[in-house]
């Protein structure tokens, strides 16, 4: 009876002791307003995405969530704001890609991605679109591949800066059809199609909200996709895949992001939330107008998928020796 005792007194200790590993904080998380840092000026697809985010997660918590931009350094001053912040669930971030490449370009960064950040989930994917200039009378993606395997160094292709996902997409693109094209970074995608549109530059790999105005009256050419499915923006396209390159994938997914460290119940309790949020018919069809699909992961997953994009990207940028110099 004495050990019968003293066992139960231990497992009593036990859950005792476990509850109070968890702060008081947390059990009544949250109880003041989130902040969402957007790590880049208004405008655009990450900071249109994360203010419908932050309306509809906050809808979610029945808690305010103050969408806020704070951009520079490629995104880096704003994903550096969360890194340093309490691990109390209070700061997030959403990032594109570049959260990844960043480190793997940068020869030093203020934090470290997989130690002191947490990725609360992968809230979107969306594809690239291929685009070419009009003078160049290519119509498919293979009449284009042919053109460039015929003419070595002709092709130049457009980018929104070196590092950047339309940047890697052309360098894998390059690499997967053997193709030499020269790459002409700009500032920002957008200002590439005024030169695609005079023939200056003859191709870009865009998201779709940049290309989406200059394709729907045939400004530039639309050839490919780049996800596993088609685009819903660009039905009657192929994939690349499908056009021919098979295992060609780039995604333009964003995610969310928090402080790592923050109480497993709290990162719970934001992950529910923004799958709530993802489920919501306003916002899907608000991410459909541009070619953005709700996705939604687990916390393992996510951490998962971040692995592997940065793996992905590193192979790339490694290979093709792409430097920010």
């Amino acid at each position: 009876m004495k050990s019968f005792r003293s066992i139960l007194r231990m497992v009593l200790w036990s859950a005792l002791a476990l509850a109070a590993a968890v702060p008081a904080s947390a059990q009544t998380f949250p109880d003041r307003p989130i902040h969402l840092i957007i790590p880049y000026g208004p405008g655009g697809i990450v900071d249109f995405s994360g203010r419908i985010l932050a309306k509809k997660i906050g809808d979610a918590l029945g808690q305010t969530v103050v969408a806020e931009n704070r951009p520079g350094a490629g995104g880096i001053v704003g994903v550096e704001s969360v890194a340093r912040s309490e691990p109390d669930g209070y700061s997030m971030v959403i990032m594109d890609p570049a959260i990844v490449i960043n480190p793997i370009l940068q020869k030093e960064m203020p934090y470290d991605i997989f130690r002191d950040l947490v990725t609360l989930s992968i809230v979107s994917t969306s594809p690239e679109v291929l685009v070419v200039a009009p003078q160049l009378g290519v119509k498919t993606f293979a009449e284009l591949t042919a053109y460039g395997r015929a003419n070595p160094g002709k092709l130049n292709f457009a980018s929104a800066g070196v590092g950047t996902t339309p940047h890697l997409a052309g360098e894998m693109w390059m690499r997967a059809t053997g193709i030499q094209a020269v790459h002409v970074p700009y500032k920002g995608i957008g200002g590439s199609f005024t030169d695609m549109m005079s023939n200056k530059v003859q191709m870009a790999f865009s998201s779709i909200p940049g290309a989406l105005p200059f394709t729907g009256d045939n400004r530039i050419v639309p050839l490919a996709t780049t996800g596993t499915k088609r685009s819903v923006v660009y039905p009657d396209l192929p994939t690349v895949a499908e056009a021919g390159l098979l295992g060609y994938e780039v995604d333009l997914w964003l995610g969310l992001f928090g402080r790592a460290g923050t109480p497993a119940p709290v990162l719970a309790k934001l992950n529910a939330a923004i799958t709530k949020a993802l489920q919501d018919d306003e916002l899907k069809a608000a991410f459909a107008k541009f070619g953005l699909t709700p996705r939604g992961t687990g916390l393992a997953e996510g951490t998962t998928v971040l692995k592997a994009e940065y793996e992905k990207w590193k192979k790339v940028i490694t290979d093709g020796h792409i430097t920010l110099n």
